[in-house]
């Protein structure tokens, strides 16, 4: 029998979305309540108990511009390699870029 490998959504990321012992459990409610104008520069950090609104992977890290809201989540402008791309992201997987 042949194996396959799995290619789900959160595939490959045993120690990149997980958290350090002691800062496990769900973020605070002002983490999730952040406020973002249109023009912000944000860095996606992933939060790995928050699953609404979560990037891919790839993103991970990235500093991108907020564009606009859609419902509770913000649509952020990232650079993918050669192309800019359009991600919805949930507040608590943002950071305010100094």
């Amino acid at each position: 029998m042949v194996k396959s490998t799995h290619k789900g959504g959160r595939a490959k990321t045993r120690h990149s979305l997980s958290k350090k012992p002691r800062q496990r459990g769900r973020p605070t409610v002002n983490k999730m309540l952040q406020k973002f104008e249109p023009g912000d520069r944000v860095h996606i950090a992933i939060d790995p108990s928050v699953h609404k609104g979560m990037p891919h992977r790839r993103f991970n890290g990235k500093t991108g511009e907020v564009i606009g809201k859609r419902g509770s989540s913000y649509i952020v402008k990232v650079r993918n390699i050669l192309a800019w791309r359009q991600v919805i992201v949930h507040p608590a997987h943002l950071k305010k870029a100094a």
